[in-house]
């Protein structure tokens, strides 16, 4: 039976150079040049099975396959319509367990599907970006060749793929959280709700119809009214982090009627993002995730601070980035970029001069002395020409607020205080010109010096807040900051989601083909 399933494997690898890489089920394959060296070009020997005896590494990588969006991946990527129907196949069919051909097929398929799922949950599907930190992008082929063997000899595929993967804990927490979110929807069916709606009776009954089929509604034994209603759309709100003011709104119902694999592709997108990351993680370093409004000071892989941050508007986004945190300032002075120049103040100027002084602004030369506004001839001003700078003073009502935090970045973003702290209150907080306002701004500058005993006191922060000095905190070591995009996180084992604000979701589902 070997030596025939030899020659099949023989052709399949002939056919293959023929297809231009193209394997049978008009999939290409990963690496062909990976396979035809896996084989060798004498006698190629069937890998996953033994005269038509699958081995347990062909049940595991199998399981693997067919389980591949627990790991944020599509299963149809790596054969498993194929190689499902042959394991049927050959499960019912006597002829075909004798069938040379098929065990061929499936041992090539394995051996592909592996290779590219090996590489896929090391590296991600996505192309490298410009944030992308981990240092090379994909294995050699000898590389691959050696995992594959090193499974095949072990007969545990399943532990050595989990090995590639990122252990970060977030990363780690999102994969549990889409589990126990299958586990919960998997057995689910519910039915699609129209986006062109009046709040009619008919249609609230179609809203209450949708909660009991997806659980978040039991209406055994109740009254179906208003009130029940509001009580079942507050937990769907709740669960899928919508502000949970219990009316079917159009949101509401966009959500209601995304399925169960879509909110797992969500969170498959983000598994790939980990991956971005490099295998081993500073001992120390904020992340800033832009979607989730959220900050967080990790230390030895424990969160020792988090903080709600307003972020960029869709149309003045948050950059995305890497860097570290240099110093912070205490009572900043506010530089206004010229793009808030050019498309807010300079109109308003023009109308009223006492605009700035409203705004608490003042006007610097090039030489970087203070010029009184009323001898500007501000109709003359425009994009083009501009000769000065708009400098807003130190102060609570600095747009700042209290305090700056500076990082390297091309894009002259920073993280700071906000003299308008009742915007953290807000459910969506994509509201700024792109620096991210940090509400914790005190806890943050207390946790940046707290080891820097030689040079600060434990209250010598508060007290240069008490006295409103202005000055700069050089920090004695520069820690990594990371700027990130991620629209679903694994917390307490389940999934949670948060809006794709900025459309990122869109482009790297249309990558992934997800």
């Amino acid at each position: 039976m070997d030596e025939v399933i030899t020659e099949s494997i023989t052709e399949r690898l002939s056919a293959l150079s023929d297809n231009e890489g193209e394997l049978e089920d008009s999939i290409a394959a990963f690496r062909p040049t990976a396979i035809q060296q896996f084989y060798g070009t004498d006698k190629p020997v069937s890998q996953w099975s033994k005269n038509g005896v699958t081995n347990p590494a062909a049940d595991s990588m199998l399981y693997m396959i067919q389980h591949a969006e627990e790991v944020g991946l599509l299963p149809a990527q790596y054969h498993e319509p194929a190689l499902t129907a042959a394991w049927q196949q050959m499960s019912t069919d006597a002829s075909a367990k004798k069938d040379a051909a098929l065990w061929a097929k499936v041992d090539v398929l394995m051996t592909d599907a592996f290779m590219k799922m090996a590489s896929d949950l090391h590296y991600g599907i996505a192309p490298r970006d410009s944030i992308t930190l981990k240092k090379d992008s994909l294995y050699t082929d000898d590389q691959l060749i050696t995992q594959l063997r090193q499974a095949l000899e072990e007969k545990n595929v399943t532990v050595l793929l989990h090995s590639l993967e990122p252990s970060h804990a977030g990363y780690v927490a999102l994969k549990e959280g889409i589990r126990s979110f299958k586990v919960k929807y998997e057995n689910y069916h519910w039915d699609t709700l129209p986006l062109n709606y009046t709040d009619t009776v008919a249609f609230r009954q179609l809203v209450i119809n949708r909660l009991v089929q997806s659980g978040h509604l039991d209406t055994t034994g109740q009254v179906q009214d208003s009130a029940l209603l509001k009580t079942g759309v507050k937990a769907f709100q709740k669960e899928f982090n919508i502000y949970p003011d219990g009316v079917a709104g159009k949101r509401t119902v966009m959500a209601l009627n995304r399925s169960m694999h879509d909110w797992v592709m969500q969170a498959a997108v983000n598994l790939d993002r980990w991956r971005k990351l490099p295998d081993t993680l500073p001992v120390q370093y904020i992340m800033v995730n832009v979607p989730g409004y959220t900050l967080q000071v990790i230390d030895s892989g424990e969160v020792m601070l988090e903080s709600r941050v307003i972020v960029g508007a869709p149309r003045t986004r948050t950059p995305l980035l890497n860097s570290y945190m240099t110093n912070f300032m205490m009572f900043p002075y506010w530089r206004v970029p010229y793009s808030i120049v050019f498309k807010e103040m300079l109109p308003a100027i023009q109308k009223n001069v006492g605009y700035l002084a409203s705004k608490n602004l003042e006007v610097i030369d090039k030489d970087g002395n203070t010029v009184d506004p009323s001898t500007i001839e501000w109709s003359k001003l425009r994009k083009g020409y501009f000769p000065y700078v708009l400098r807003q003073m130190d102060g609570i009502d600095n747009s700042l607020g209290v305090m700056k935090f500076n990082f390297r970045n091309k894009y002259s973003v920073y993280l700071h205080d906000t003299n308008n702290r009742g915007l953290f209150k807000n459910s969506m907080r994509a509201m700024s010109h792109g620096c991210v306002r940090v509400q914790q701004w005190d806890s943050l500058a207390q946790y940046l010096v707290r080891a820097d005993s030689l040079r600060h006191s434990g209250d010598s922060i508060r007290v240069w807040l008490a006295r409103e000095e202005k000055k700069q905190v050089d920090l004695p070591k520069h820690i990594p900051i990371y700027l990130r995009y991620f629209t679903a996180e694994g917390q307490h084992g389940n999934l949670v989601f948060f809006d794709d604000i900025y459309g990122e979701d869109k482009v790297l589902r249309k990558k992934m083909k997800l």
